[in-house]
């Protein structure tokens, strides 16, 4: 018996070639055009999952009716994964569909890709549905074969070019690492949400060059406390300054001049400082830098001269790291830093 999966939308033309896409795949599709439809198919029948177009009114690009489908999934369908795909959602509603509706992901109609949107019904094949109780029983799936019996550090990679989502996946790899690849800022925050990682491997722009989603992204690893490195096609002075000073990453590498071998070694070097003792393991890659940099005495002139960045720049991170660390002085921090050297 295939697996059932339902598509919501009011264009008949996309109903048209997610049916198809889903269908190769190997699942029996309902549609739905609208809230009332969706809801009797939800009602009529139990699905591995879902997509859902935010708008469901060809008239009104404000009709946020897909929300109200998500919601209905979750009552109605517990076990069905929603992916909501659409061409008027700002990150404010796609933040919104992963946190408060538990869409599995999110997609935008202006740059979909058929190959990627496999990749995501492939996510969710390898991902085991709830059960509500201990005897029901989960749908006949293949295991996850990406779970590791020992834990392997998990590598977030985030970049709208399959090429280089490629590229970065081997390098992880083959330095221990286990990539997780996304091509939208959606797809990634719904990773962020559901796992643990120890680093985030991310491009600034993620939608052909047409904004920067990823900066987006930076504040949400930097929240996490995971090392970021960007790997970006953008390429100005001002810009990757700016980048550094505001979000702590680790290392930002530009597109045009990369180097397999460095990046390999800055891998090595991560890995190295995620071994740290506990008490720095709070610290991002950049605190651990102006914190090393205390330690050997300079001051915060000669440290922001020695990273490129402000003397403000600097206050903040010494004020960042003397509350995770629980310290009041600067010598306190060197004790810390120096400590068991």
């Amino acid at each position: 018996m295939n697996l059932r999966a339902l598509i919501v939308d009011d264009d008949s033309s996309w109903q048209g070639i997610l049916s198809e896409l889903l269908i190769d795949n190997g699942f029996d599709v309902d549609t739905a055009s609208s809230v009332d439809e969706a809801n009797a198919a939800l009602k009529a029948n139990s699905h591995r999952l879902a997509v859902v177009d935010l708008s469901l009114s060809a008239s009104d690009h404000h009709n946020q009716d897909g929300l109200r489908v998500l919601d209905a999934i979750r009552h109605l369908d517990p076990n069905c994964r929603a992916i909501l795909l659409t061409g008027f959602a700002t990150v404010e509603i796609a933040v919104k569909a992963l946190t408060d509706y538990n869409a599995f992901t999110f997609l935008r109609k202006e740059s979909f890709k058929r190959s990627e949107f496999k990749e995501v019904i492939q996510r969710i094949l390898v991902t085991a549905p709830k059960t509500d109780e201990a005897n029901a029983s989960p749908l006949n799936l293949k295991p996850d074969p990406v779970t590791p019996a020992a834990p392997t550090p998990k590598a977030l990679v985030v970049d709208d070019d399959a090429g280089w989502r490629s590229i970065l996946e081997d390098l992880l790899s083959d330095s221990d690492f286990q990539p997780v690849a996304s091509a939208s800022f959606g797809e990634a925050l719904g990773l962020l949400r559901k796992d643990k990682f120890s680093l985030a491997v991310v491009d600034l722009s993620l939608r052909d060059g047409q904004n920067l989603d990823g900066v987006q992204l930076l504040k949400i690893t930097q929240g996490h406390h995971i090392p970021t490195i960007v790997v970006s096609g953008l390429s100005e002075p001002e810009e990757i300054q700016r980048i550094y000073a505001e979000h702590s990453i680790s290392t930002y590498i530009e597109k045009q001049a990369f180097d397999r071998g460095a990046f390999k070694r800055i891998l090595a070097e991560t890995k190295r400082s995620s071994q740290t003792p506990d008490e720095l393991s709070m610290l991002t890659d950049r605190e651990r830098e102006v914190l090393e940099l205390l330690a050997q005495g300079l001051t915060n002139k000669e440290i922001a001269e020695k990273l490129v960045i402000t003397t403000n720049t600097v206050k903040r991170h010494l004020k960042a790291i003397f509350e995770k660390l629980d310290v009041h002085t600067r010598a306190a921090a060197t004790a810390i830093a120096t400590r068991g050297k």
